[in-house]
């Protein structure tokens, strides 16, 4: 049986069989969709950019961050001497003699603080073994408990990959305690060569501060220059209220931490409210790293009451700055909401490690602000925000 076969029409047949709205409305749909697929090429290259612009960011933040953690100490060192700079000034000091002697007071403190905690830390190290004995006593009773649960459950559970006892085992063990060492020699001794380069680096920004930031301002149009100011002042605000905070944060936790420590008749309180005090300002991880200390030196000289008074103040401390203190006297400026402040922490923890953490909260501050003011950036600036 033959088929029938249906002929499409020809150019010549469409043409005089459809009306001219018709063909508009077909050229449209063809036009539309395109337009749909050169979008969709456009974006799928936008995003293809984005990825890999991150991807090359995130390997400059990570090879680049022994100078870029440097220059944000060092920033954020000249944000804390320029009040003083600006008190030189009034009484008619040039500033770069201002800068020289802010620089100068800084180096004599830091020289004193590490020549206290040094040697306190030493008296310390030395006192240890004195109260040493009840913590290996511990240790010893935590090792035999795990050694008896081990052979309990190889009884239960023999392994039948185990080793005959005829059979010697060899074992090669590589010596490379000379490459270790000249590894970590090579890398303190890039770090220290780095840190030589702060006092400079904040004397030149207390010195030529007017210049950088009048010249920063310029390097955007004449429409934006507006802006850029209002913005740079509140980065300025926000650094400043930052660094004054957590001091101030830090030094009604260390007093309260010593007068607690000291009428527990703990060791080197007085040391051990200090570390205790400012290691708290650290978010999330601030609490276990606070408490380590003093728990420690109490554990061969304080009864179980004793090691419980001191959990329940630092954890205490840390609750009441981080929801009372901390939004109070440094969340005005900031305004950042905790799930950012975690994500930036993991980040920058990641990224720069110890000191990471430390710098993540004020990075993301000025990258809040900078978000605030720019138009196209704005949505981002309000997820950022509380």
């Amino acid at each position: 049986m033959a088929t029938n076969r249906v002929i499409p029409p020809s150019p010549e047949q469409l043409s005089v069989e459809t009306t001219p709205e018709e063909t508009q409305i077909a050229q449209t749909a063809l036009k539309q969709k395109e337009e749909r697929r050169i979008d969709r090429a456009v974006w799928a290259g936008s995003v293809s950019q984005v990825i890999i612009g991150v991807v090359v960011f995130l390997g400059i933040l990570y090879l680049a961050k022994l100078v870029l953690v440097t220059l944000l100490v060092s920033v954020l060192i000249a944000f804390t001497l320029e009040p003083l700079v600006n008190l030189l000034e009034r009484i008619h000091l040039p500033r770069s003699a201002g800068a020289f002697i802010a620089v100068l007071a800084l180096l004599v403190a830091a020289w004193g603080a590490s020549y206290f905690f040094y040697y306190r830390a030493i008296d310390f190290l030395q006192q240890t073994p004195k109260y040493t004995q009840q913590i290996r006593g511990m240790v010893a009773h935590f090792r035999q408990q795990t050694k008896s649960l081990q052979q309990t459950t190889e009884n239960i559970l023999p392994d039948d990959n185990k080793p005959s006892k005829n059979v010697q085992t060899v074992r090669i063990q590589k010596s490379g305690n000379s490459d270790m060492i000249s590894q970590n020699l090579g890398t303190v001794t890039e770090v220290l060569l780095t840190l030589t380069f702060i006092p400079f680096l904040v004397y030149f920004m207390l010195s030529w501060q007017e210049h950088a930031r009048t010249k920063t301002v310029e390097l955007f149009p004449p429409e934006s220059r507006t802006t850029a100011y209002v913005t740079l002042g509140q980065i300025s605000l926000m650094v400043r209220s930052f660094i004054a905070g957590n001091v101030i944060i830090g030094l009604f936790m260390s007093a309260i931490s010593i007068t607690v420590f000291g009428l527990l008749g703990l060791p080197y309180f007085y040391f051990l409210g200090i570390i205790s005090g400012f290691l708290s300002l650290m978010p999330y991880l601030g609490i276990v790293l606070a408490v380590l200390p003093p728990l420690a030196a109490g554990l061969g000289t304080l009864q179980d009451s004793g090691l419980i008074i001191i959990v329940v103040t630092v954890l205490g401390l840390h609750l009441f700055a981080m929801n009372v203190l901390y939004p109070k006297i440094i969340g005005k400026r900031l305004q950042l909401n905790p799930l950012l402040v975690t994500i930036s922490l993991l980040l920058w923890g990641w990224l720069w490690g110890a000191m990471g953490l430390l710098l993540a909260v004020p990075i993301m501050g000025v990258f809040k602000i900078v978000c605030d003011h720019v138009g196209a950036l704005r949505r981002f600036g309000d997820w950022m925000g509380e």
